[in-house]
């Protein structure tokens, strides 16, 4: 008995953090209109369509109060297709019909596996994770007011207005798609009711939105996701080109 009140206790004492997460994919380059490849060697810089997406994704998005941004340092989705780089989509669909492989599987030479890519999301994501834990993290002396709601059951896209730490990444289409399975698929983040995992893991359009909600716990120095839930995925009808 004793043993089953301390862990009571211990539950009872523990905090955790709930904030919202918005991702934003960058609007439509030239490279996206003519339906070439970007990888890290191709910097290229949105269209005046592109430009549009992006002023509307911003107008969609000016009410919310990001606590922490996170922006590629690059002007579209960072991920590296190698020789690849600057090639037509087709092109690359027979690079990986010849080589036997479907196109999402394919690797061209001197390119990021699946894989590889997938590493670099785990390491963007453990270092947000310890960013916003450290930052926004409650006070042992902070009372229960203070302490965040575990994620609850889902009332809409607009549930993450009264959560006070929201954060907001901008990337690149491809990175995205991978970001997307590693949430779902090793994180277990549960999809909207009605959704596909296969909209889930398409590509997101041109300046599209997806947000999430997350529920932190602290293991000793390290911040662990304890609960996730997707409110939307690949958002699009606030772009109007």
């Amino acid at each position: 008995m004793r043993r089953v009140c301390n862990f009571v206790d211990s539950l009872q004492g523990m905090k955790t953090l709930t904030f919202g997460l918005t991702f934003v994919r960058h609007g439509e380059t030239q490279f996206n209109q003519e339906g070439r490849l970007q990888g890290q060697a191709i910097d290229s810089a949105l269209s005046d369509v592109g430009l549009q997406q992006a002023e509307a994704a911003g107008r969609y998005l000016k009410d919310v109060k990001f606590t922490n941004v996170f922006v590629s340092d690059m002007l579209r989705a960072r991920q590296s297709f190698g020789t690849a780089e600057g090639q037509l989509l087709q092109e690359l669909r027979e690079m990986a019909r010849t080589a036997g492989q479907s196109f999402l599987d394919f690797t061209p030479p001197q390119g990021e596996t699946q894989e590889q890519v997938k590493q670099r999301v785990q390491e963007f994501w453990r270092k947000m994770l310890h960013q916003i834990g450290c930052e926004h993290w409650p006070n042992r002396s902070d009372d229960d007011v203070s302490v965040s709601t575990p994620v609850a059951a889902p009332h809409g896209e607009r549930e993450t207005d009264d959560v006070p730490v929201h954060a907001l990444v901008v990337g690149h289409g491809a990175y995205m798609c991978v970001t997307m399975r590693y949430l779902v698929d090793d994180l277990h983040c549960s999809i909207p009711q009605g959704c596909t995992r296969a909209h889930v893991f398409s590509l997101c359009p041109n300046a599209g939105v997806s947000r999430f909600v997350l529920t932190l716990n602290q293991e000793k120095e390290a911040f662990k996701v304890s609960a996730i839930r997707c409110l939307f995925v690949n958002k699009g009808d606030h772009v109007k080109t």
